[in-house]
């Protein structure tokens, strides 16, 4: 279908600004750049309670931040790992998010403030998003939560991490996860998809962007082989928990996250692939315009529940 006449309005209205390609910027002219549009960015829905923390991590402490919904608990709990490109974001720009998904899940949120490329570069990432994850196991009754009911989940990169994660605990003896929940995620830096070439400009995330991420989180084109950071290389795909992977028709990562969940339905995981028509990648943090994104998050939501009630085996 053509792209949403929402998503429409919202390209035009970003074109109408000029602002030079992220491509052909330092990534601490980015990070400050989206400082300031998150400024113009609706304040997420209420919960009952935010904290702001650190854990101990590989190498320091971990910025998190954890979201309480309404009720006693204990509660299931979500590990988060936002977007970005595994160079910009952080807590901040993926509150809503959060929020929104504490809310609709009736769970605690852990979001992780991971450590960035270029300054970290791969495996950084991954095994901050690893030893959060162990944390949120080992502690979640201080934070009124309820281990046997650990997901994660992630957008763009987050969806990245959380591929990865599921991998980790699975082979290093845990924790236990009862679901993954991927969001347009990244699993194959050696893609050359038709959605890739498709949409390379003009929807947002364009391939030159792609490639700026890529060049600064990795090490050289070696780490594109390494699991750890191309999930999909991964030999067996077997064991994992359920998933829900969300992809969107005009983002150049689509064919990727939909072949991760072809290979995970083939290794006998529980999984389903949702796309979204008409969408852009970066949709589902834009529910206070796209009417889908609230479509996305329903349908997240949905899953989470069904997931923490043990309906997904």
């Amino acid at each position: 279908m053509p792209v949403d006449p929402q998503v429409q309005a919202y390209l035009d209205q970003r074109a109408s600004l000029n602002m030079p390609p992220m491509s052909s910027m330092t990534p601490e002219a980015v990070r400050q750049r989206v400082v300031m549009e998150l400024a113009m960015v609706p304040e997420g829905e209420p919960v009952a309670h935010v904290e702001n923390r650190t854990i101990p991590g590989p190498v320091g402490k971990i910025p998190v931040r954890i979201y309480t919904p309404e009720g006693d608990g204990p509660f299931p709990v979500l590990v988060f790992f936002h977007g970005g490109g595994f160079v910009i974001c952080n807590l901040d720009t993926h509150d809503s998010r959060c929020r929104s998904l504490a809310n609709g899940a009736g769970c605690v949120v852990v979001s992780v403030d991971y450590r960035l490329a270029p300054e970290h570069k791969f495996p950084a990432a991954p095994q901050d998003a690893y030893a959060a994850t162990k944390w949120v196991a080992e502690h979640a009754a201080e934070i009124n939560g309820d281990a046997s009911r650990l997901a994660i989940s992630g957008e763009s990169a987050g969806g990245n991490l959380t591929a990865v994660v599921t991998q980790m605990a699975r082979d290093q003896g845990g924790p236990r996860l009862v679901f993954q929940l991927m969001i347009y995620p990244v699993t194959n830096f050696l893609a050359e998809t038709a959605s890739l070439k498709e949409n390379s400009e003009g929807h947002g995330l364009s391939r030159d962007d792609i490639a700026w991420f890529n060049n600064h989180y990795l090490n050289s084109n070696d780490d594109k082989l390494n699991p750890l950071a191309s999930p999909m290389l991964t030999r067996d795909l077997s064991g994992l928990p359920p998933a829900l992977i969300i992809t969107a028709e005009y983002d150049p990562l689509r064919d990727e996250g939909e072949e991760y969940g072809r290979l995970l339905k083939q290794a006998g995981v529980p999984v389903t692939v949702s796309r979204y028509d008409g969408m852009i990648h970066g949709f589902f943090g834009m529910a206070y315009i796209f009417d889908k994104a609230k479509e996305a998050f329903a349908e997240a939501s949905q899953a989470l529940r069904a997931a923490f009630d043990g309906q997904l085996v």
